[in-house]
């Protein structure tokens, strides 16, 4: 293999003198002819035959040569090694000629022989050039590449592809169990599956204004929903006997729940998703509830109907049903709160009133604050309170004051003096006078401090209101001495619970049993499901469970005011009534 090296163009006045300079060729090189030789019309080339060279001899190095402010006369290849062929001639001025780019080097530093005519950058590159050349050749690349190839080579040897077995033309026919041809045992055919229902489409908001009281999926009038609001009827006209209630001691009060029990008759779907609140009928006779959930679904249960004719339900409401209250004045009414309304349910005229509407302010609770039930205190999420009056035309609210709470969850007005009334928030629990609300600046008259996290509910005891049980997510059930209403209500006693529903269970709310002032009713976490029953000292004295029957949570809860009833709620609609 050759390779042409042009040397540049050397001044007519030095070409003979660069002749002379120029060395001998070692072994194996072989030069072209003369410029003399060839024509004056050949240019001058330098030809190199490249051989095989042995292990110990090194590839000559280009060079430049320096020759003052003189051309150079061409081209020169100095081995690292070697005699030089023609030593340069004493006082030719290139020795100690420096350059200013080199790193300091005398120019009469050592040079390798044959190459003492080069400038210190020159050296200075030979030297870089030979330091470079001894490192990769110690590096072995070419030995270890050699290595890897021979490796993978033998590696590739090795691998043999599997033969794919042809598949064969008559293919046996594969058994099938009886379960895959729907067949049971004895051979009978097993009839088809039904039919994977669609998906729901979304259901039609609910107008604004009054709306007749006919259920979701009655097309026309049905005798059935007739008979259920018939019922109601005639139970509300009956006054509750208020003479015997909250009069049992404790032992007594205790023996009348180990005797309410739990039995599949007595559990219902009574709407589609998460019970939210729940309300029981004042009636002695006959066991009506009502229930909300987070669809804006209203149910109504009659439990002595067995049947599926017991219950209906309704749909009043576009956003979840918040708070429901039978009206303590007129049982024929039943009182529901969702985000941006308040509606009555009269069954005497068989239609859902509006009594209060903000679609700007959500509400999130309310209470009457007469016996009358005329008027009512409303909580928003936004923790403003307002005060309702159903007799005033309109549905807007009477007053809208900010209390100074980031959210309000429940509100209770006190069972004696009814111009109180306890808001419950993110951690603020205080009792305020409705009296002396007003848009802003309102103040506590008494404040239960103490809790860390957000408080799910706080209400007072339904005899005296001297007590309050707060149910807070820092896991632990608070009860308050509130008969003095001080500035700062003092702690009676505090009991650890598992107050961590998640996502997808309503928070708990402890409600007081109005049989009995001193005891109070929260769902629970634990195992076994159970309702779980405390005294004021912090003492559990009852719990609900039925391993047969009751398989869920049950968030929500509420007592019958006279009999010994219990219902609870959970996240899938049903209702579980316990009773003697």
């Amino acid at each position: 293999m050759a390779a042409t090296l042009e040397p540049e163009e050397p001044a007519p006045g030095t070409r003979q003198r660069g002749e002379e300079r120029t060395p001998a060729a070692p072994a194996g090189l072989q030069r072209g002819p003369e410029r003399g030789e060839r024509g004056a019309a050949a240019e001058p080339e330098l030809r190199v035959l490249l051989t095989p060279l042995g292990a110990g001899w090194r590839l000559p190095q280009k060079r430049l040569l320096g020759t003052g402010g003189r051309a150079p006369a061409g081209k020169r290849l100095c081995p690292e090694h070697g005699p030089a062929q023609h030593p340069p001639p004493a006082g030719n001025g290139l020795a100690g000629l420096g350059d200013p780019d080199s790193d300091g080097s005398e120019a009469g530093d050592s040079a390798p022989d044959g190459c003492s005519q080069l400038s210190a950058y020159e050296r200075k590159r030979l030297k870089n050039i030979t330091e470079n050349a001894k490192f990769f050749a110690a590096l072995k690349l070419h030995e270890v590449s050699a290595r890897l190839h021979q490796i993978a080579t033998k590696r590739q040897s090795h691998v043999t592809k599997r033969a794919k077995p042809k598949k064969a033309e008559d293919d046996t026919v594969r058994r099938r169990s009886m379960r895959l041809q729907r067949v049971d045992p004895l051979g009978v055919p097993v009839p088809e599956a039904p039919a994977q229902p669609e998906a729901e489409t979304p259901r039609p908001r609910v107008p604004d204004g009054p709306l007749p009281m006919v259920p979701e999926d009655q097309v026309e009038n049905s005798q059935l929903t007739e008979d259920l609001l018939a019922t109601w009827r005639r139970i509300s006209e009956v006054k509750a006997n208020d003479t015997e209630k909250r009069v049992c001691d404790m032992e007594r009060y205790q023996d009348s729940l180990n005797r309410m029990v739990l039995t599949e008759a007595n559990i219902k779907k009574v709407v589609r998703y998460r019970v939210c609140s729940m309300a029981i009928h004042p009636s002695e006779s006959i066991i009506f509830l009502a229930a909300g959930d987070t669809s804006g679904q209203v149910g109504l249960w009659n439990v002595d109907c067995q049947s599926e004719e017991g219950t209906r339900v309704f749909v009043p409401h576009n956003f979840p049903v918040r708070c429901m209250h039978f009206s303590p004045f007129s049982p024929t009414q039943l009182l529901s709160l969702s985000d941006d309304v308040l509606r009555c349910a009269d069954v005497t005229r068989a239609v859902f009133d509006e009594v209060c509407r903000n679609e700007e302010e959500s509400f999130s609770s309310f209470d009457f604050l007469e016996d009358g039930a005329s008027t009512a205190v409303v909580g928003h999420w936004d923790g403003r309170v307002a005060v309702v009056d159903r007799r005033t035309p309109g549905t807007s609210a009477e007053l809208s004051a900010d209390i100074g709470f980031q959210r309000t969850r429940t509100v209770h007005v006190h069972p004696v003096n009814k111009q109180y009334f306890i808001a419950a928030g993110s951690v603020d629990v205080c009792i305020y006078d409705v009296r002396c609300l007003k848009s802003k600046g309102n103040k506590p008259v008494s404040s239960l401090q103490g809790h860390t996290k957000s408080v799910a509910s706080a209400y007072f005891s339904p005899v005296t209101g001297s007590r309050v049980v707060t149910v807070c997510a820092d896991d632990k059930l608070r009860v308050y001495d509130t008969t003095s209403l001080s500035s700062t209500a003092p702690v009676l006693s505090t009991v650890r619970h598992n107050n961590n529903t998640g996502r997808w269970l309503s928070r708990f709310r402890a409600v007081w049993d109005p049989k009995q002032e001193q005891c109070f009713v929260v769902g629970s976490m634990a195992r076994p499901r159970q309702i779980e029953v405390f005294q004021d000292t912090g003492k559990l004295l009852h719990t609900f469970c039925n391993m047969d029957c009751l398989g869920s949570v049950c968030s929500i809860n509420a007592v019958h005011p006279s009999r010994n009833i219990l219902v609870g709620g959970n996240s899938s609609g049903r209702l579980h009534v316990f009773k003697e």
